[in-house]
């Protein structure tokens, strides 16, 4: 667990299930305080206990409820997803749904990604200068970003990735300067600017 940015915690582990380190975060400096995509860190949930509570989790798709129902039984959190993604919870799995423009506790706003599958979902805080959350959308490899391989955006890749371009060319009017994924290392300062020099690289 890496403070690294003032209330803005960042860790990384293993899944198993994809063979891969992944990235989660929690927001203690909001209001009330968030997790976003969780898995449960390395120095395991007691790691918490003299820290904000944690009330509410959110994810950036379906695929990412992770250790979700870990920090819900432990802290009594509320797990949300965008209704899109809601047929994929079964039977013990209490997820709330959001839609895309809406204000979630701890002031974080639901923007619309989608394309890539109908609920992926970018975060967006004002916290520290500004700071967005990307999912699947856009990952980080080294210090580099880049869309998923090609096979992972179904029968027509061209046309996911046109859609992604559009969604966060859109998201460039917001406010931010930090940028965190789930799948890579934050971009701790300047992350706006990279963004876009790397959306107007992509073809149209």
């Amino acid at each position: 667990m890496k403070e690294i940015l003032p209330g803005i915690f960042h860790w990384s582990n293993f899944h198993e299930g994809i063979g891969q380190r992944v990235h989660s975060c929690y927001l203690a400096g909001v209001t009330p305080p968030v997790l976003i995509d969780p898995r449960v860190p390395e120095e395991g949930l007691d790691w918490f206990q003299n820290r904000p509570k944690p009330e509410h989790i959110y994810l950036t798709n379906r695929l990412h409820y992770r250790h979700s129902d870990q920090f819900e039984k432990a802290f009594q959190a509320r797990v949300w997803c965008h209704r899109a993604g809601m047929h994929h919870f079964g039977v013990g799995k209490k997820v709330h749904p959001f839609d895309f423009g809406q204000e979630l506790p701890g002031g974080l706003i639901a923007l619309e990604v989608a394309s890539l599958c109908p609920e992926e979902t970018a975060l967006y805080s004002a916290l520290s200068g500004g700071l967005l959350f990307i999912g699947d959308a856009i990952i980080r490899e080294g210090d580099d970003l880049a869309f998923v391989p090609d096979e992972l955006m179904g029968e027509a890749p061209e046309e996911v990735k046109r859609g992604l371009k559009k969604a966060f060319l859109g998201h460039l009017k917001r406010d931010f300067n930090h940028l965190f994924f789930a799948h890579g290392k934050p971009w701790i300062g300047g992350a706006k600017e990279g963004l876009r020099q790397y959306l107007e690289s992509l073809p149209d």
